[in-house]
């Protein structure tokens, strides 16, 4: 299994759409900016057909140091989840069961 990069996908806009790299870095670039400054303004972010981006608040917990065993507070923090769209999640099953 491998991992895609933003790289790839700029690579990906290159050759497909004909972009220069300088377009499709900015591109990928702005399109994780978006992503991002929405989420850090609080908003969630719905993708059609994939999925959403959604902050979670956790609340502080007791938690302990895996190496040494010694109990460690965990501070509270916002979290970003994602979930899957049902369109995009019956894709994954299909190549799942084809595979």
């Amino acid at each position: 299994m491998s991992t895609l990069t933003k790289s790839d996908m700029i690579e990906h806009l290159m050759s497909h759409l004909d972009l220069t790299r300088q377009e499709g870095r900015c591109l990928v670039e702005n399109f994780f900016d978006e992503l991002a400054d929405n989420l850090i303004e609080g908003r969630e972010v719905k993708l059609s057909g994939f999925g959403n981006f959604e902050l979670k608040d956790k609340n502080s917990r007791p938690g302990r140091n895996p190496k040494t065993g010694e109990p460690v507070a965990v501070s509270a923090r916002r979290v970003v989840t994602f979930k899957t769209g049902q369109k995009f999640r019956q894709k994954v099953d299909e190549h799942l069961i084809e595979a």
